[in-house]
């Protein structure tokens, strides 16, 4: 039997072709935000899959308790950690606060006279700081007020990334075997096959990142309850949570643990640097090499490359997504670009 040809190319053809692909470019440049948090949100549901089969197939005896609610019981515990932490941390920070602000105009000139015992800091004046502090406190609460619509906003964006998150985790393999339909049958084998493949790696990729966060949550909360912090636990554990976005993350915890000390001591602000300067050493040149190497299979190079261009291209959102998208580029260059040798 003899196949049909292929309808023959024509000019007409040729301009419908490029007509519809720059008006479906231009939908989806008009369109970019959307298809950023449809694509961070399958990104995450791919990745937390693995752990909610993992708590799915949990048995006691011959029970699976977890088998058709892994996604309930996965949401629940997270929720409820958020709710304890919130009880545990918030409450004595909101009253130092609370205290802080009632005493700031009388603690204010003290806290400038220590400051004027630093090196190099004797020749301040303190009267015209004082003021600009009290300038900029104003200021930055009604920059506050004014960004709350701003606030609620991204607010929303996360709670519909997180919906879509959980959409896709219960409803994406139907998605995915949609999206394999679109490829001819030889191809849609090949490609579900490589995917396959980028799913386990962009897993291990979670244990990576996990191991990560563990690893400073305990030695930070470590450091501070030795240096006597003021709420040193609340900050280790947001630490080890902040781990998860790299590079901005550390700096926000650094920030933060560096301000709460500074209320004390500034010893205990130097003791910190130091542990931050060090760790952050042993971290890069040591840690995030051989655990992100070992687990996603990408050189300690791309990994830093990925993380400069999600940043640069979305910010904490990219970066958080930047290497599970490169172990995802990376595999399918691997299978479909890179010629390898036949023996």
């Amino acid at each position: 039997m003899i196949e049909p040809s292929a309808a023959p190319r024509t000019l007409r053809r040729d301009i419908v072709f490029a007509f519809a692909l720059g008006l479906a470019c231009w939908l989806a440049w008009l369109l970019r935000d959307v298809l950023v948090m449809l694509y961070v949100s399958a990104l995450f549901a791919v990745v937390l899959s693995p752990m909610v089969r993992f708590t799915a197939q949990l048995r006691i005896r011959r029970w699976q308790p977890f088998k058709n609610c892994a996604v309930f019981v996965l949401l629940l515990t997270v929720a409820a950690a958020l709710t304890i932490f919130g009880f545990l941390a918030l409450p004595p920070v909101i009253s130092d606060l609370h205290g802080f602000a009632q005493e700031m105009p009388s603690r204010l000139p003290a806290q400038l006279d220590r400051l004027k015992s630093i090196p190099l800091a004797q020749h301040l004046d303190t009267a015209a700081l004082s003021s600009r502090l009290q300038d900029f406190v104003s200021s930055a609460a009604t920059t506050l007020l004014f960004s709350i619509s701003d606030w609620a906003g991204k607010l929303f964006d996360l709670v519909m990334g997180f919906i879509l998150t959980i959409y896709f985790i219960s409803e994406g393999d139907q998605a995915y075997r949609w999206f394999l339909s679109f490829f001819p049958l030889p191809a849609r084998e090949h490609l579900d096959a490589t995917l396959q493949r980028a799913e386990v790696r962009m897993g291990k990729w979670l244990l990576g990142q996990g191991s990560l966060m563990l690893i400073l949550g305990v030695a930070s909360t470590i450091v501070y309850l030795s240096l006597h912090v003021r709420y040193a636990y609340a900050l280790g554990v947001l630490t080890g949570l902040l781990n998860i976005i790299p590079v901005l993350g550390a700096a926000i915890c650094i920030a933060l643990a560096l301000l709460v000390a500074a209320i004390d001591s500034w010893g205990r602000v130097l003791g910190i640097a130091i542990f931050y300067v060090v760790y952050l050493q042993i971290e890069n040149s040591f840690l995030t090499p051989r655990i992100m190497k070992s687990r996603v299979g990408l050189p300690g190079l791309a990994i830093l490359v990925a993380l400069i261009l999600g940043s640069a291209l979305e910010g904490v959102l990219g970066a958080m997504v930047s290497v599970p998208t490169a172990v995802l580029v990376s595999v399918l260059l691997d299978e479909y670009l890179v010629r390898k040798d036949v023996a």
